[in-house]
């Protein structure tokens, strides 16, 4: 099963492709991450390789990924890992810049089948309109040669997140669905705030906050 994580810069999606991988392998069998990121400097999941590795997911890295250099280049690897057996989640690039770098494995992926789910995020300017968010989905399925199957809502606010953010975010994440034709994949929740009154008999999706600001 190949499960593509895409979205744009500052929608969360790192975050959330490295919390799918940890649940997904802690419910057994083999678990590899493929960043796929060659574009954003700052948020990769390569960053978390030893911790990756510590919980027995393998990663698969560009070429001098989590150094200073700021255009990693494609490795031989990640051929291999998107085309082999096994569960495989890839981090896609954050626009259709980096949903290009996904293109080239489309046949791949398309031969081998898979989903692809679309990060939003209600808070963030260049995406704060539903109709937004769903034109930059066009120009990442446009890059990519690859489609959408669900949304993922991962509307937050940092440390400052409440719970009438998630409840916000949720409604502009069915909005963004309504627009897309597609249906909602999962509607995340900092784990600290999961047990929260005001978010009872909601479906959330507990994530650990595992990405941090670079200056944190």
């Amino acid at each position: 099963m190949i499960t593509i994580v895409c979205g744009h810069y500052g929608s969360g999606k790192t975050n959330f492709a490295l919390n799918l991988a940890l649940r997904r392998r802690a419910g057994g069998g083999e678990m590899t991450l493929v960043d796929l990121d060659i574009v954003n400097p700052y948020f990769r999941s390569s960053d978390y390789a030893r911790f990756l590795e510590e919980k027995g997911v393998r990663l698969i890295a560009p070429g001098t990924a989590g150094t200073t250099l700021d255009a990693p280049a494609l490795t031989p690897g990640i051929g291999a890992a998107i085309g082999g057996g096994g569960d495989v989640i890839i981090d896609a690039g954050g626009d259709d810049a980096g949903a290009a770098a996904l293109g080239r494995f489309a046949g791949e992926i398309c031969a081998r089948g898979y989903e692809m789910l679309y990060v939003v995020n209600r808070f963030r300017i260049q995406t704060a309109a539903p109709a937004d968010a769903a034109a930059l989905l066009g120009e990442i399925e446009a890059a990519s040669g690859l489609k959408a199957t669900a949304i993922v809502n991962n509307s937050h606010l940092s440390g400052l997140t409440a719970p009438a953010d998630i409840l916000d975010g949720l409604a502009y994440a069915k909005a963004v669905a309504g627009l897309t034709g597609l249906p909602l994949f999962a509607s995340t929740v900092p784990a600290a705030l999961a047990g929260a009154p005001e978010l009872a008999g909601y479906d959330l999706f507990p994530v650990e906050i595992l990405v941090k600001l670079p200056w944190n």
